[in-house]
């Protein structure tokens, strides 16, 4: 049976975390109709009989958790190269298919689902929903919002413009309602913007307001006059976190600098963080990192352990994200580990990387759980991830990927039932 094929797929001998409770259900059984969507999801005792042509897979004890999510990711961008390389050198042809080995290999390491925010044209979702890629489904933004000197402008310190399609800059309101329809003529998913300046942009800082508040809500407003796109802020310092929460943004990516007001402030908007640790826990090299960048990560690291910590232990509505491209693509779980070492359950973490991040999507009615009804995206690990969480961060130990019920990685023993 080719791996691609729909069929009625039943997982057994598995320890089950279904993404939304906090019980784990030791020698759990699953069962996905040939529809894609989960039948059954909890102990062996009381599972149904399967019937003929099931295609039955042995968990040999491993964890069965619903398809992990990235909710900030730059699939575009190689984590191994320079922005500079990739957009003076690179054969156009040839970072398609980069491009598309980099949604691969992510699937593969357990990202059933993903959100990219700068840098990814629709196409790519349009491919992978068509089944022409195989990768996580998608959101996309296309594009960057930001203004001139700020956090998306692609002109390098020697005045030299990388030309970004991406990157567009906008200085007024006028401009800023312009760019979001741009970005959803090409087809975004979601509108994203700049409400702070950036450790890893040449002309700005982090605590530097990007987007003023009127050009703010002007995307906002742009959004939910098509369809209730909703909008995300890259915003890492406090009066960029501030200004994009109090502007209706639906998450703050990044968030380093969020304080007990920031919090406040995410809960009663019902907007999400999206923290990127990865990018806070990555070690940069000073040999072969430009010094101002080097020297503003040094200045905000710690504060944004603390801050993001502080965040943590506010229970506000965190979703996971990687900046995968900045960080290195299919080590996403990584981010995982990154939560739990700043004070986050593992079980809470597992939550914050499927339920939590559907809804930030709005799929969570569909995706992020394994219970009757949903769709059967699935993850199985070789290990514990209550006992290590870092064991997800490793692809190998990912031993089972599975999209609506159809298997894309599959590196343990299964069998066709016929009789």
């Amino acid at each position: 049976m080719e791996l691609s094929e729909k069929a009625a797929l039943r997982v057994h001998n598995v320890r089950l975390i279904d993404g939304v409770g906090a019980d784990v259900v030791e020698d759990a059984v699953l069962d996905a109709g040939a529809d894609g969507r989960i039948a059954y999801a909890g102990p062996a005792a009381g599972a149904p009989t399967p019937g003929d042509g099931v295609r039955t897979v042995d968990g040999r004890g491993g964890t069965l958790l619903p398809g992990l999510f990235d909710c900030h990711t730059h699939f575009g961008f190689a984590s191994d190269r320079s922005l500079v390389e990739t957009a003076f050198l690179t054969d156009p042809v040839v970072g398609m298919v980069r491009t598309a080995e980099r949604l691969r290999l992510t699937l593969h390491a357990g990202i059933t689902s993903a959100r990219d925010l700068g840098g990814l044209p629709a196409g790519y979702r349009d491919a992978v929903s068509a089944g022409l890629l195989p990768g996580p489904r998608l959101q996309t933004s296309v594009g960057v919002i930001s203004h001139t000197g700020g956090h998306a402008d692609a002109t390098m310190p020697s005045g030299k413009d990388l030309d970004l399609d991406y990157c567009v800059l906008a200085d007024d309101v006028t401009a800023v309602r312009t760019a979001a329809r741009r970005m959803m003529r090409a087809g975004a998913d979601v509108i994203k913007i700049c409400t702070s300046g950036g450790i890893s942009s040449a002309h700005d800082d982090p605590d530097d307001q990007d987007l003023l508040d009127d050009e703010i809500a002007a995307a906002v407003d742009e959004g939910l006059r098509r369809g209730g796109r909703p909008v995300a802020a890259h915003a890492q310092g406090r009066a960029g976190v501030l200004a994009a929460i109090r502007g209706g943004v639906r998450s703050v990516e990044h968030g380093f600098g969020i304080d007990d007001e920031g919090c406040d402030l995410l809960g009663e908007r019902g907007a999400f963080l999206v923290p990127t640790l990865s990018t806070v826990f990555q070690p940069l090299d000073p040999a072969t990192t430009t010094p101002w960048r080097y020297q503003k990560k040094l200045r905000w690291n710690e504060r944004a352990k603390e801050n993001i910590a502080e965040a943590i232990s506010r229970k506000v509505a965190i979703a996971t994200g990687t900046d995968a491209g900045i960080t290195p693509h299919a080590r996403n779980a990584f981010e995982l580990w990154c939560l739990v070492e700043l004070g986050m359950s593992a079980m809470d973490a597992i939550k914050a990387a499927t339920s939590t991040s559907a809804r930030l999507l709005g799929v969570g009615d569909t995706l992020g759980s394994l219970r009757p009804g949903y769709q059967a995206d699935l993850v199985l690990s070789a290990g514990d991830p209550l006992r290590d969480i870092s064991c997800l961060a490793d692809a190998e130990n990912v031993v089972l990927v599975a999209q609506q019920g159809v298997i894309r990685k599959n590196t343990v023993s299964d069998e066709l039932r016929t009789s």
